[in-house]
């Protein structure tokens, strides 16, 4: 019988990193199938289809009470099915507040659980440690930290590097990537503009970037601005947001292609996410702003849940503010073109960032998703 495996990915970085493990392990295992809550990328590489990956695509502490009803019923057939169907191993990929239910179920049931990406549990709400060390047979991190905070509480752990730092070379070609977006080798500087993948991101965030691009605009005529969206829906937000506030900037919208859009920029204004991570391996300067919705956003405070000095993955990698941020009633037009500003025209200011990059990167380049399929074959006892 061919060894199965079970998946649980949500969201856009999850259906990457989960895509890139498919592959590995199929590498040590060409028989083995894989099935469960997928992304485009995972059933592009091979993967079974339960429900498709964009069902869990939530955020925030209020949002997913919204769809509560759906979320539970969802899990609880996820969960039947591989009770009565036993997979090799269960992985649930990031979504850990989906995920780590589906797999205390699963390993009740003894099967063998992997969860990959940690959850923020060492920036807030601590408390799900406990949960956790309930709930999986083996932590696999992208970063370092977080492994050295599962060593400190007795949890498996097995830090895998993060797969992008290997797909991402160390040297990333700007105009390459430019003449790919049709952006003319003259003009001014050009600022890319990322103001998140999901609709209420970019509709809390898109407002403040559109001013800051204005503010520069009029400061240095030669500027140049691009902006690739996530989604459809996003694009449309965004869209109608620019026409409103800034229909006059110089500013080139894109259908998806952020990779590109980061590699042809000078610097990269972006909100809170992934895509700093990406920004940064591209070596490319960086202002991170973040924005929640108000009633998730007091609520945090109300109940201190948020244990962390720095919110952003480059500074948290850096262990200091190695980037600026600003987060809620800190995001404003003036603050952001005050943060861009000197990484598009002040050299020094764009070295302290891009070194550190270097470095990083250098540090996160584990082995990746080869690393972490590894780590799930001798977890089961079929490593070849």
């Amino acid at each position: 019988m061919a060894f199965r495996v079970g998946l649980v990915a949500g969201e856009t970085s999850g259906d990457l990193i989960a895509a890139s493990l498919i592959e590995s392990l199929r590498n040590h295992i060409p028989e083995v199938r894989f099935e469960g809550i997928a992304g485009p990328r995972m059933q592009a590489a091979g993967c079974h289809v339960l429900a498709p990956a964009e069902k869990l695509a939530v955020m925030g502490l209020v949002e997913p009470l919204k769809r509560l009803p759906e979320l539970l019923r969802l899990r609880h057939r996820v969960i039947r099915h591989f009770i009565e169907a036993p997979p090799d191993v269960f992985i649930g990929i990031d979504a850990p507040d989906f995920n780590l239910g589906i797999e205390t179920k699963l390993r009740q049931a003894g099967i063998p659980t992997v969860h990959y990406v940690s959850p923020s549990v060492w920036a807030w709400r601590g408390y799900r440690i406990r949960k956790i060390a309930r709930s999986v047979d083996l932590m696999l991190t992208l970063f370092p930290f977080e492994a050295d905070f599962y060593l400190q509480h007795g949890v498996p752990v097995v830090f895998t590097g993060h797969p992008l730092a290997e797909q991402i070379q160390e040297h990333t070609d700007r105009q390459v990537a430019r003449r790919a977006l049709d952006l003319h080798a003259e003009g001014g500087p050009v600022l890319a503009l990322l103001p998140g993948s999901r609709s209420g991101e970019v509709a809390r965030l898109a407002p403040d970037f559109l001013r800051a691009a204005k503010i520069l605009s009029a400061r240095h005529p030669d500027m140049r601005f691009i902006a690739p969206m996530a989604t459809l829906e996003a694009k449309r937000i965004f869209t109608a947001l620019r026409m409103k506030i800034a229909a006059d900037l110089p500013l080139a919208i894109y259908d998806g292609r952020s990779h590109e859009a980061m590699a042809a920029a000078d610097a990269v204004l972006l909100a809170s996410g992934t895509a700093t991570l990406e920004a940064m391996l591209l070596k490319r300067p960086m202002v991170v702003a973040y924005r929640l919705a108000p009633s998730s956003y007091q609520l945090i405070k109300h109940l201190k849940l948020m244990r962390v000095e720095w919110y952003s993955l480059p500074n948290l990698l850096a262990r200091e503010r190695l980037v600026p941020e600003f987060i809620q009633d800190a995001v404003s037009p003036q603050a952001l073109a005050e943060a861009i500003d000197p990484l598009l025209y002040e050299p020094q200011a764009r070295h302290r960032q891009t070194s550190r990059f270097h470095e990083i990167h250098r540090q996160l380049q584990g082995g990746g998703s080869e690393r972490a399929a590894k780590a799930v074959l001798e977890l089961t006892g079929t490593l070849r």
